[in-house]
């Protein structure tokens, strides 16, 4: 073995490793952590329940849905599912919280609300909201439910608070809404006047500076337009095909012909064109080199540019000038990986920002995904509205107790009566959570199962 890759093998291994002292009181922690969330809720009972289900979220078992976690913890299955799927709670208050915490936590000036959808694949027919629509988790249309959720992107840190589910046209007189309980006042609505409800709810509660989200946000001209009257500015992806006209090349004016052919016309405007097309036609010198971030193998370097355009949506010119931004990156076959972003910035914003701001987007992604396989948040089994939002909420709790755990531990700030966060945290202390230690005395069966799922447990750095 080359003797580099031994010394970054072992380096990477050595970061792995956790203090014991880390786990010390981490029950403690949770139960303290919970607290805050859980007092809105009717009943000492309901908050009892709470605990518990969070608890299993961070649990070891392998679907982290209610009878799975109802068996983690000796429970009959159907408390869980009641408390889950029909208890009338007000999942809004655990949000409210969540997101005060967020913002005290680590907030930040310049940090990116970014919203971006993400399907479910269902089988059947009778969960809320299920509709054959694209799941880009399938990457095809397909039997699913989405969900609009919102994240909030720091410098170091990113996390989702707020989420809702998209409910299609076709249920708004649906048979299927009084089965799965949907509210009457609840309509369709599109993805993205979700994410401006979401916006309206949190978006002043959360310091920010830029709006970004990934193609799918980014494609209707009213969203961005909506977004800059409110006041905010944006970065959205928008697909390759968008026509645009390049306010900053010089058309030459063309000569008249016939009588007075002599004369010359006024200034020509440039002709629309797809952003692909128009990367294309860009000559080498046109693009800048910048570097993203560190890895392993060296500094991931992209290229970029940037320039002042005029966008036609659905063959309707907008009228209003954006900022083009388009960065790509060479593949091993010497083909290029585009993506290309509009935004209402101004012209002189330097192109480090906006390739933040851009990679901010995609960190979004890292964060559904740590949802998904540390804190079960795709692993809901309950059909009814109530049931989606209250397993949603619950999972994004879950997250970001791990988030704050992650920060106590590079703080270095691991004693045994430390806090996670400025509030700690709940979790049944006969039900430890499988969290990797060094400690000596962690051994045994529990060691094993522990160092299994560390790595799941233990990724929320940035990547």
């Amino acid at each position: 073995m080359d003797r580099r890759f031994q010394l970054r093998l072992d380096q990477l291994l050595a970061d792995c490793k956790v203090s014991q002292d880390a786990f010390d009181s981490i029950t403690e922690r949770l139960e303290l952590f919970a607290q805050p969330f859980l007092a809105s809720l009717p009943s000492p009972e309901s908050q009892a329940h709470g605990r518990t289900y969070i608890s299993g979220l961070l649990s070891d078992v392998a679907r982290k849905n209610t009878e799975s976690i109802a068996y983690r913890h000796d429970l009959d299955r159907q408390v869980l599912q009641r408390f889950i799927g029909y208890r009338e709670w007000d999942h809004q208050p655990l949000l409210d919280e969540l997101t005060r915490q967020v913002a005290a936590e680590i907030g930040e000036a310049d940090a990116v609300i970014v919203f971006d959808p993400s399907a479910f694949a269902k089988r059947g027919s009778e969960s809320v909201g299920v509709q054959r629509q694209w799941c880009g988790r399938l990457g095809k249309t397909e039997n699913c439910q989405v969900g609009i959720y919102m994240g909030y992107v720091t410098g170091r840190e990113q996390v989702l608070v707020d989420e809702r589910l998209y409910l299609p046209q076709e249920w708004n007189r649906d048979k299927r809404r009084k089965k799965c309980g949907v509210p009457q006042t609840v309509k369709h609505q599109t993805r993205h006047e979700l994410a401006l409800e979401m916006l309206r709810e949190r978006g002043s509660m959360l310091p920010h500076a830029w709006i970004a989200g990934d193609d799918e946000m980014g494609r209707p001209a009213w969203f961005r337009e909506k977004l800059g009257e409110i006041g905010e500015r944006y970065l959205l992806a928008v697909p390759s095909n968008t026509s645009v006209r390049d306010l900053e090349e010089v058309v030459p004016p063309q000569a008249r012909t016939g009588p007075g052919r002599g004369e010359q016309r006024g200034p020509r405007k440039a002709p629309f064109v797809s952003m692909q097309s128009w990367c294309d036609a860009l000559p080498a010198s046109g693009w800048t080199r910048l570097v993203v971030r560190p890895a392993d193998k060296g500094p991931i370097e992209v290229e970029a540019v940037k320039r002042r355009v005029e966008a036609k949506a659905a063959r309707r010119v907008t009228g209003r000038e954006e900022l083009l931004f388009v960065t790509r990156q060479a593949l091993a076959d010497g083909s290029w990986k585009s993506d290309y972003h509009l935004s209402n910035a101004a012209a002189e914003t330097p192109l480090e920002e906006l390739a933040r701001v851009a990679n901010a987007e995609h960190r979004i992604e890292q964060c559904l995904q740590r949802g998904k396989s540390e804190a079960g948040l795709a692993d809901y089994q309950t059909r009814s509205w109530l049931g989606w939002h209250h397993h949603q909420t619950l999972s994004m709790l879950a997250v970001w107790f791990l988030v704050l755990e992650t920060r106590r531990g590079k703080k270095g700030d691991a004693g045994v009566d430390g806090a996670a966060g400025a509030r700690g945290v709940g979790v049944d202390p006969a039900q430890p959570l499988w969290l990797r230690s060094t400690g000596a005395d962690r051994g045994g069966e529990n060691e094993a199962i522990g160092a299994e799922r560390a790595s799941s447990f233990l990724s929320l750095q940035e990547a």
